[in-house]
């Protein structure tokens, strides 16, 4: 089993990474492979909707959308990590988050991340982290994600990785996230072991309120 996880930060060793790698600790004790993915700090883009993905579900601008969409094919879980920029999620985390859920939306083998587990992880200074924390769960649950929780909401405090290293109470955050996430994911393999199968797909119907 393996788990990716993603940094939004545009620093590759700052806050949102000091979080991943507590959350990532914890899934490799428990024997599952833990892989921390920076989408780097070049402009990623917005999604423009030219529906190029629907051929095969991958965004046709490439970059780090792409390449990400390539490891995912393989991967059982995700965490999704980003700094707080003016109470929301960073601008080229919004960027390749729209980009990556839309073109994966597109696919006609069905999305990469239906019924797998998965969390966010937010890092601020000081505020912004619950509003920034509800916009990144919103594309999990439109993908039919299982939402990973902790024993509070996933965030840790700071201004450099230094300053997260004080924040105990958001690393012991992140390590029952990783726990708990390990263990979604044992629980997926020993239903499918046990023969259950994933809940059947019906037929989508998009409806909006022009009659």
């Amino acid at each position: 089993m393996k788990v990716l996880l993603v940094n939004g930060s545009p620093h590759k060793k700052g806050c949102t990474n000091r979080a991943l790698e507590e959350v990532a600790g914890e899934l490799r004790a428990e024997g599952i492979e833990a892989e921390i993915f920076w989408i780097g700090n070049v402009p990623v883009g917005g999604c423009t909707a030219c529906m190029g993905c629907a051929e095969d579900g991958v965004c046709v601008f490439g970059g780090s959308v792409a390449e990400f969409q390539q490891k995912a094919r393989e991967a059982d879980g995700f965490v999704f990590g980003t700094p707080v920029h003016y109470a929301s999620a960073s601008g080229n985390m919004t960027a390749f988050m729209d980009r990556l859920f839309y073109s994966e939306s597109r696919a006609k083998g069905g999305s990469t991340f239906r019924l797998k587990p998965g969390a966010v992880v937010c890092s601020a200074r000081r505020g912004g982290t619950t509003s920034t924390f509800d916009q990144m769960n919103k594309w999990l649950t439109i993908s039919e994600m299982i939402v990973v929780g902790s024993r509070y909401w996933n965030m840790v405090h700071g201004s450099n990785a230094e300053q997260v290293e004080q924040d105990e109470e958001g690393l012991w955050t992140m390590r029952v996230l990783g726990r708990n996430m390990a263990y979604v994911l044992k629980c997926q393999e020993a239903a499918k072991a046990a023969g259950i199968a994933l809940p059947e797909r019906e037929p989508g119907v998009s409806t909006n309120f022009i009659r």
